[in-house]
């Protein structure tokens, strides 16, 4: 395990975006955020050909996400990943797509806790690393504040003390995951009230969280924050999070500077395979609000993709902007 793990910032596991190029290069804005896979099912890790559990060293700390809620196969995971070297096990107790609730788990779950218990307690035996739970604040009908309680009392006692709170409840028919990510009301003080109930705990929250300055605010009330879109979108925010959410004195690196640290890896994924626009597509947001933004991504989203294409790409497209 990676023992300067701090959950002061996280960036949230986002399917389909936050892979092992983006969390790279992440970690060139930031050396202390903990960052996250995309969610990963038991079956792919078990059954699937490819290798989901693919990660850099330099991406440390960085967490896995596990959907699924078989706590033999869990179990057989998280021994896995822990053998990989990740730092964390995270289980997905929030997700509310049709896909997720067909394989009985995300937040679904959340209606059995007794079962998450025991696919915490399942991974805990394996694992000398630390076992988290991402959750939501409710489900559908299920909105009080006692029903949350009860499902983080439950997985509590077996022995999960960090818990990811999504400040929306999910509704699990008639939305879908994009909806449920906007169009339930945030609820923060209930996530703040969730602290006090449960002082012994790590309670970090997620959800609408667009500036450092906002999760400063949240700090105040509870022991992590953690970031999805807003630093996937405005990856540069990322930049600054060192000195001001973790207090360390370090220099903030230009744009330019994250690019170039960048380069090496492009040049060495393409080599293995890799197609520069699998990497590229994580840095368009790169240079918002800076004069030649849009020249930037349109360069690059119109001359990156294919086969054959190098790091010549990225340089020219350095050439449009004015940072």
């Amino acid at each position: 395990m990676n023992m300067s793990l701090s959950r002061r910032l996280s960036i949230a596991p986002m399917l389909d975006w936050t892979d092992r190029h983006c969390r790279y290069f992440h970690r060139q804005l930031s050396q202390h955020a903990l960052l996250y896979t995309e969610m990963v099912t038991t079956g792919a890790i078990l059954f699937g050909k490819g290798d989901y559990l693919q990660f850099n060293e330099l991406e440390q700390p960085v967490a896995v996400q596990l959907g699924g809620s078989d706590p033999v196969d869990l179990a057989k995971c998280a021994k896995i990943a822990a053998e990989r070297g990740y730092s964390e096990i995270n289980l997905n107790v929030g997700c509310p797509s049709d896909r997720v609730q067909k394989g009985r788990f995300g937040a679904c779950l959340m209606e059995e806790p007794k079962l998450v218990a025991e696919c915490v307690d399942a991974m805990k035996q394996v694992a000398d690393i630390p076992v988290t739970v991402k959750h939501r604040i409710g489900i559908d009908e299920h909105e009080s504040y006692a029903f949350m309680t009860d499902f983080v009392g439950e997985v509590n006692q077996a022995g999960c003390d960090v818990f990811i709170v999504h400040a929306r409840k999910a509704w699990l028919q008639g939305l879908s995951p994009k909806q449920n990510r906007e169009v339930p009301p945030l609820d923060y003080e209930r996530v703040y009230q969730l602290k006090k109930d449960f002082n012994h705990c790590h309670i970090s929250i997620n959800g609408g969280v667009m500036t450092l300055a906002q999760a400063l605010e949240h700090l105040e009330h509870v022991d992590g924050v953690m970031m999805g879109r807003a630093a996937y979108q405005n990856p540069y925010l990322l930049a600054e999070a060192d000195a001001l959410i973790f207090g360390q004195e370090t220099e903030r690196r230009s744009r330019a500077d994250i690019v170039q640290a960048m380069l090496p890896y492009m040049e060495a994924q393409i080599s293995e395979g890799a197609r520069l626009n699998s990497i590229i597509r994580h840095m368009l947001g790169l240079y918002q609000a800076v004069p030649g933004a849009r020249a930037w991504r349109r360069y690059l989203s119109e001359n990156a993709r294919g086969e054959g294409k190098t790091i010549q790409v990225v340089e020219q497209a350095m050439a449009l902007v004015y940072d």
